[in-house]
């Protein structure tokens, strides 16, 4: 099965697993399960924004960093530029925070409010350089959007 094939139907069961909940941090926590088990990456979660600082939320993988500013490191930037970054090489990110060493790609997509408001990343990161591509970027978007609408 290709990435593409995987993402649709990671797509289908995260629509399914988050179907009729509301709660927004029990949805977070079974996306970045179900993303982190089916993709094999290294750290999938999430950053919630809160009080002026993304805060770290549910994920799976390494302990990370906790509270991240706004326009700081990929997932500030992200937040700050309301849109998916890919990075191939973490460390040819300017500002790049390291919340491990063993981190070499990143992307992080924005989660949009009904109202256009960003409400928190999902940030993931592999140990290989360049494993993200527009291929990532485009369902993680749509998952992203599913989740939102819970």
């Amino acid at each position: 099965m290709n990435k593409e094939e995987k993402y649709k139907l990671l797509l289908e069961q995260i629509s399914a697993l988050t179907e009729g909940e509301t709660d927004e941090v029990a949805v977070m926590a079974n996306a970045a399960a179900a993303i982190h088990l089916e993709m094999g990456f290294w750290w999938t979660g999430f950053y919630r924004v809160m009080n002026g600082e993304l805060v770290l939320g549910p994920f799976q993988g390494p302990v990370a960093c906790m509270h991240i500013g706004y326009g700081r490191g990929v997932c500030g930037t992200a937040w700050k530029q309301a849109e998916t970054i890919v990075v191939p090489d973490v460390e040819l990110f300017p500002g790049h925070i390291a919340c491990s060493s063993e981190s070499r790609s990143e992307i992080v997509v924005p989660v949009f409010s009904a109202d256009g408001e960003i409400t928190a990343v999902l940030d993931i990161d592999s140990k290989d350089l360049a494993t993200f591509d527009d291929v990532d970027k485009l369902w993680l978007e749509k998952i992203v959007k599913v989740i939102n609408k819970k």
